[in-house]
């Protein structure tokens, strides 16, 4: 009985990170966009950084990568902290206005690959 409830547990943990977790096929990478402006705002969590930047035009969300990779890369909280000016090379959402998934970032002069 005990291994059933580990076993449907397990998979309901599972299933809700595999939801909460998107692909990237919802992102046109024929459309390149760059991003330039403060941060607004700064999400350091898995399964993926998220910072809102003040563009030219609009306010983005920017989905970065994940905070281990971040991490190994120099890409630390600090580095992604609200007021920071930063630079985010990506492709916009096809779901989502004023998305995009960014393929590498620009911070104090220093390029972070995001993938």
């Amino acid at each position: 009985m005990t291994r059933t409830a580990v076993f449907f547990a397990t998979l309901v943990l599972l299933t809700g990170a595999a939801i909460a977790h998107h692909g990237w096929g919802s992102y046109d990478a024929a459309k390149p966009v760059t991003v330039m402006g403060p941060i607004l705002t700064s999400k350091f969590e898995n399964p993926h950084a998220t910072i809102t930047v003040r563009g030219a035009d609009r306010v983005w969300t920017v989905t970065l990568a994940p905070t281990s990779r971040m991490t190994s890369r120099g890409a630390v909280a600090a580095v992604v902290a609200v007021g920071n000016d930063v630079t985010a090379f990506g492709y916009p959402s096809t779901v989502e206005n004023n998305e995009m998934r960014a393929e590498r970032i620009i911070v104090a002069d220093k390029t972070y690959e995001m993938r």
